[in-house]
């Protein structure tokens, strides 16, 4: 099978079911040709597996085996199996379902990238966030890492659409996309449209100054972009509030308490005065009151 494949494909080996669910995870492939009879472990087992993980139940699986029995193959279809092919393996036929389902599944992810994105700014949307936030969580938990989440708000956006009008308004939008994502050095790091003139960031492997030093970076950048905002309450320029949520991911953490601590620091900055950056440190404490740092007081 390798042979027949590896011109056009990028092939990657495991020996054990147990090898396979640990090579999926490092490597996240685009289809899974899964032999049935394996030692320990059997293919049943193993797409069971994977299709229980959020994260790779999308990938399709395609059953090889010896087995030609009706009830082996309905098994396998019955646990989330795609295909079904019989041994001996005939090339031309096994090149055209790979390919078939190899060109399903992009079109699948291109459907799904089209659904997850904010078509004014580019951005990916709160649908993307929902998708993102708790594989991000769970991977981050594993790993006993930091992970911070930024709610940012432009400040009196409605106030800036009644002087200027709508079209001024998506304009103003799309330049402040395009700013917090250039200020974003990571590729991991994410920044999303959360709805309206409000904006969300993900960044993994960042730890509370970490977090807020990207925010005052973001604040200040937006600031010192100069869109005029006469009808601002805050300076006579379009600026930002944001709100950080930044600690230690756990195995109890949810997307939901990222959230709301980010949304409650976000609310604290706007409460107190706009163009500021609060944080709500460690989201699983409950005890976690916002700490504010802002332009005019830059220390902890």
């Amino acid at each position: 099978m390798g042979a027949v494949l590896e011109e056009q494909y990028e092939i990657c080996f495991a020996r054990s079911g147990e090898e396979a669910l640990a090579m999926v995870q490092a490597f996240s492939p685009d289809l899974i040709l899964l032999d049935i009879v394996m030692p320990g472990m059997d293919g049943y087992a193993v797409c069971r597996h994977l299709k229980q993980d959020p994260d790779l139940s999308q990938v399709p699986v395609i059953f090889t085996t010896g087995l030609n029995h009706t009830d082996d193959e309905v098994q396998g279809f019955a646990v989330g199996a795609v295909d079904y092919v019989t041994k001996p393996i005939q090339p031309i036929a096994l090149r055209s379902r790979v390919r078939n389902h190899i060109e399903l599944k992009r079109m699948r992810d291109q459907f799904a990238d089209l659904a997850m994105t904010d078509p004014l700014t580019g951005l990916g949307n709160r649908r993307m966030l929902e998708q993102l936030m708790p594989s991000e969580i769970r991977r981050l938990a594993r790993q006993g890492e930091w992970l911070s989440f930024v709610m940012i708000d432009v400040d009196c956006f409605k106030q800036f659409n009644d002087e200027y009008g709508h079209p001024e308004g998506d304009r103003c939008l799309r330049v402040v996309a395009t700013t917090l994502v250039e200020t974003l050095s990571r590729s991991h790091d994410v920044c999303l449209r959360y709805g309206g003139e409000e904006f969300a960031c993900i960044l993994p492997e960042t730890d509370a100054s970490g977090a807020l030093h990207i925010a005052e970076q973001m604040r200040q950048r937006i600031e010192d972009l100069a869109i005029p905002n006469k009808a601002s309450t805050v300076r006579p320029l379009v600026t930002v509030s944001l709100g950080i949520a930044s600690g230690i991911c756990g195995t109890e953490s949810t997307p939901d308490r990222w959230i709301a601590a980010a949304d409650e620091a976000l609310y604290q900055a706007k409460h107190f005065g706009r163009n500021k950056v609060f944080m709500s440190c460690c989201p699983q404490s409950a005890a976690a009151d916002p700490i504010p740092i802002s332009r005019q007081d830059s220390s902890l």
